[in-house]
């Protein structure tokens, strides 16, 4: 079966455009003001895979200016509904030294990977988008847990596919998203850490930091695993130095 980004189709690109990122979702936003204040710098920016625009303006909010990109045209017809500006630009996989190599200090990306299937395509991807980068310049890089796709979650159902437990890196998993109007099966691509880290080492990056953002208890949401399994992972990776 060949793979189909779920968001490049308009309605689905709509659904999600509405989405504001509560329950399970919250988990992967909460944390990363602090983490990329702590690991990054700098004022210049790629938000890697921006879909209808928010995480790109989440990064302009934290002080970045910064070019949206994705290859999704009905995502980002919304991206540029939202933000009438002229940064947001539609891209093909590893094609991005137009957007200026070694001149960003960070490259973002949020769960764009796992839209991402063939293991040597993603590590084309990444040597893309490390040569935009400075030479000190960071990667964050945050997408699903392998445990996201086998338990129950807050924003998450996955106990319609029996398949997701036998997945391998690579393979497609299947998950329904309770807080959109489209309750369609959302396919996603399975990857393991060490076949990330095999592919960030491959690329020429380095993992400087690692993080699994839990949920706690005194927050206003309805957990389920998410204060015992983390749904997300926050990889830090920087550029290897010959």
């Amino acid at each position: 079966m060949t793979f189909e980004n779920a968001y490049s189709s308009p309605v689905r690109a709509e659904s999600y455009s509405k989405l504001e990122f509560p329950n399970t979702y919250y988990l992967a936003y909460r944390d990363l003001p602090e983490i990329i204040s702590r690991h990054a710098g700098g004022k210049y920016a790629v938000d890697f895979g921006c879909g209808a625009g928010r995480s790109t303006r989440f990064l302009n909010n934290l002080g970045y200016q910064t070019r949206g990109v994705d290859i999704s045209s009905s995502m980002l017809n919304i991206a540029r509904q939202q933000d009438p500006s002229d940064n947001y630009v539609l891209v093909k996989d590893g094609d991005y030294g137009f957007l200026g190599e070694k001149h960003y200090d960070l490259v973002q990306s949020i769960f764009t990977f796992d839209n991402i299937p063939g293991h040597g395509n993603r590590i084309h991807i990444l040597k893309g988008l490390s040569r935009l980068l400075k030479p000190e310049g960071k990667m964050i890089l945050l997408d699903s847990t392998p445990e996201l796709y086998v338990n129950e979650w807050a924003s998450f159902s996955t106990q319609r596919f029996p398949e997701n437990p036998k997945a391998r890196s690579g393979d497609s998993v299947w998950v329904i998203m309770n807080d959109v109007e489209d309750k369609r099966p959302v396919e996603d691509v399975f990857w393991t850490h060490e076949d990330y880290v095999d592919a960030f080492h491959r690329a020429g990056l380095m993992l400087e930091a690692q993080y699994k953002p839990l949920g706690k208890t005194d927050e206003p949401y309805d957990w389920k695993m998410e204060t015992d399994l983390a749904p997300w992972v926050i990889y830090v990776l920087k550029l290897h130095q010959a």
